[in-house]
């Protein structure tokens, strides 16, 4: 039981360690076990973080239910269930928990999940439909093969293929489900004419989900950089930004994707480049959780220092008067769902910020979590758990009564879109950006 008289927690601001996912201590189970319930026990006479996910309502029914109403009276193989309701949204490390480091205690909640997701990868491996969910550029290059993808994208919307999904593999048959494109994001980019040599560069990962699953986004995209004459530099070929696989606690499998895209986005760095991607968890990746994966990794370090928040770059140059505020139309009153990965990054809210400059218009905030993260809410197990923490966010958006609203993560943009059904849905920022400049 953590002693009492120290639970004040820390004033000083929070303080990540590199993961030592090699070392024997982190794979030993039997330390894994004694750090689980040593933090639980101080989760436990907490509770702050009971509201913002499943794992720490589980953790507390399991404590209140047994028989000693102590962490000691829970079933070690229970802790399982804990885990496997985190999915390493970050909030509770960075928005709630008083005893992260530097405080005595030291509490990183969602990389100890992690530990024990890696533990368990480690000995059991993952079911066929994890492994399917996770390995993004296998799925997505098949997917998007012309003929095909309408094929997948058919199956994806059949009730009848998708309860024999849910039945047989465990992808529930309501889950919002990724649409595919032939049209990919970079056959698209390859028939753009060459821009001039604009004033501004930034370097683009285009991201497994943002090249076959979300062209559009990655459009709209180029097209407000380059109205700000911002040329984008692209790499020859990317990889999955190894997110999916981080969650399933695969991190061998996160080192080659990471060995495969480091290279040429280190090319970009070394050139001068700020590099920027469409999806936070994929900026998220790269700032934070390789070069904690990877500490001692100069290229990954210099990556991370690289990488920005594609809205952190946008006011960055209005702030040197870079940006052009021509525009042309107001958006009216947006809902604007703040994704927990962007969040996590300690930048402020730089999407609303840049949208606060587009005159007579309105920006309303919704900064919690919307239950999809990853590919928590695809799953049979935890699709209801998602729908019951989207249900906040369902409810803000309808009760700002706004004009048309939008998440930066667009699928937590889909998932919000089950409950929200008389609001327009905008699929990003730059989309709402591009129709008030006119463009």
């Amino acid at each position: 039981m953590p002693d009492n008289n120290h639970r004040e927690g820390s004033l000083d601001a929070p303080t990540r360690y590199p993961i030592d996912w090699k070392s024997d201590k982190f794979n030993d189970p039997n330390d894994l076990a004694q750090e689980l319930e040593r933090v639980f026990d101080v989760c436990h006479t907490c509770r702050r973080c009971v509201s913002l996910c499943e794992s720490f309502p589980r953790l507390f029914d399991l404590i209140d239910e047994s028989p000693t109403l102590e962490v000691d009276g829970v079933e070690k193989s229970d802790f399982s269930k804990v885990v496997d309701d985190c999915y390493l949204c970050d909030l509770c490390y960075m928005t709630k928990c008083p005893y992260v480091p530097p405080h005595e205690w030291a509490i990183d909640f969602p990389h100890l999940m992690l530990r024990a997701k890696a533990q368990r990868f480690k000995e059991k491996g993952a079911s066929l439909r994890d492994k399917a969910l996770t390995s993004t550029d296998v799925v997505g290059k098949i997917s998007s093969i012309p003929v095909v993808s309408q094929v997948v994208n058919g199956a994806n919307n059949s009730k009848i293929l998708r309860k024999a999904l849910d039945v047989t593999i465990g992808i529930h048959r309501d889950a919002p489900i990724p649409t595919f494109h032939s049209n990919t994001a970079r056959k698209r980019i390859s028939r753009r004419n060459e821009p001039k040599d604009f004033a501004h560069k930034i370097g683009l990962f285009v991201t497994c989900y943002g090249d076959k699953n979300a062209p559009d986004i990655v459009q709209d995209m180029i097209d407000v950089f380059e109205h700000n004459e911002i040329k984008v530099e692209l790499l020859k070929s990317e990889k999955c930004c190894g997110m999916p696989k981080f969650e399933l606690g695969d991190l061998s499998s996160v080192e080659v994707l990471m060995e495969q895209n480091i290279p040429a986005l280190l090319n970009l760095a070394h050139n001068g480049l700020k590099i920027t991607a469409p999806i936070p968890s994929c900026v998220l990746m790269y700032k934070q959780e390789l070069p904690l994966l990877f500490p001692e990794n100069k290229d990954v370090q210099a990556v991370g220092s690289a990488m920005v928040d594609p809205f952190e770059f946008l006011i960055g140059l209005n702030e040197i008067g870079g940006l052009k505020t021509d525009f042309k139309q107001p958006f009216g009153k947006l809902a604007y769902h703040v994704p927990c990965h962007q969040r996590v990054q300690n930048i402020g809210l730089k999407t609303k910020q840049v949208l606060d400059l587009v005159p007579e218009s309105e920006v309303v905030v919704i900064e919690r979590c919307s239950g999809h993260d990853g590919t928590y809410a695809v799953k049979k197990e935890h699709y209801d758990s998602a729908k019951r923490i989207c249900k906040p966010v369902v409810k803000r958006i309808t009760d700002a009564q706004a004009d048309q609203y939008l998440s930066d993560c667009p699928m937590a943009g889909d998932l919000i879109s089950q409950g929200v059904t008389e609001i327009p849905h905008v699929s990003s920022a730059f989309s709402i950006l591009k129709s008030a400049y006119g463009i």
